[in-house]
């Protein structure tokens, strides 16, 4: 999935994916400068069906899927979602499977959405394994999300519409959960403006995909224990893994604090409800603001399924 060929398929993508997902909001969000000494560009991610980014690149694989074949998958949450919605729409049966703890509005939207649902395990890694095994014993397809490549050329979509907006920037601050935001985004950017760096943002409490990435391996942890469950990866995708080694520039670390800090100036500057995961690039321009030399700079605001108790936890 290199060169000419990936940039086909973004571009192609745009045809397949559904249109209420695309041409997402993009802004330079003049309110944050006195808090981050910038004005970041925002990419909005989160005012669709879903509230996320994840339905770009669900479409494709639902569409591309092998005709009377359900599909099963693993999710923390958004990428069941967006499965869900593509494949209701699509009249294919899926089957989603989630840790026991998994966020209970997420849980909720998925099943609204006309899936099945299975709790198994205590995190999203120990779901995964379970549908795997699901799929395998009833002959089902197995859809994993960072490995599957329409996932990623979905994503490419929004690094497309970012470069066509009317706002600059010279580096795009991207979170990091299995890795195909990040690859997507920068599989087009780094095609057409090579000198725009992209930073992936990880978690402090789930840094496998920053190990893995400084390392050129996959590299596991025992646990992960972050309020950004979108970004809660302990067992690195392979796959991912290797192409973000061409595509990303560095990797941040950030805390659940400064997440928290980036969805409350979300919230009380801009009127937008974001979860942590989808406002890791803020908490980046907040925790480490000593280590972006750009004055002009954006970031992806890519979920915003926030429950009532987080809500009220971080917000109120």
């Amino acid at each position: 999935m290199k060169g000419a060929n990936i940039q086909d398929q973004i571009l192609a993508a745009r045809s397949l994916i559904d249109s209420v997902f695309l041409d997402t909001p993009q802004f330079k969000a003049d309110a944050l400068l006195p808090r981050l000494g910038r004005a970041p560009v925002l990419k909005v991610e989160t005012i669709n069906p879903i509230r996320s980014f994840k339905g770009r690149g669900a479409c494709l694989l639902v569409d591309a899927a092998e005709p009377n074949v359900p599909l099963v998958c693993a999710s923390v949450g958004n990428f069941g979602q967006g499965m869900a919605y593509a494949a209701r729409f699509r009249d294919v049966p899926i089957t989603v499977f989630l840790a026991d703890n998994a966020n209970p509005l997420k849980v909720e939207r998925i099943r609204s959405l006309g899936a099945t649902v299975v709790q198994y395990g205590t995190d999203f890694d120990a779901a995964k394994s379970a549908a795997r095994d699901f799929a395998c014993a009833k002959g089902y397809a197995f859809i994993e999300d960072g490995a599957a490549s329409a996932i990623t050329i979905g994503a490419g979509t929004i690094g497309m519409e970012m470069l066509a907006g009317k706002e600059k920037f010279g580096a795009v601050f991207v979170p990091v959960g299995n890795g195909a935001l990040l690859n997507g985004v920068a599989s087009w950017i780094k095609t057409h403006q090579p000198d725009i760096r992209v930073i992936g943002v990880c978690s402090q409490a789930a840094p496998a995909m920053a190990m893995s990435w400084k390392e050129g391996r996959s590299i596991s942890t025992a646990e992960t224990s972050t309020v950004a469950e979108g970004i809660a990866v302990r067992e690195p995708v392979p796959e991912a893994v290797d192409l973000m080694q061409e595509l990303a520039d560095d990797i941040l670390l950030v805390s659940d604090e400064s997440m928290i800090q980036a969805i409350q100036l979300c919230f009380n500057e801009l009127g937008l409800l974001v979860e942590p995961a989808g406002a890791a690039g803020l908490a980046a321009l907040i925790e480490h603001p000593d280590a972006i030399p750009e004055e002009d700079v954006a970031t992806i605001l890519c979920g915003g399924n926030v429950s009532e108790a987080q809500v009220k936890a971080w917000i109120s």
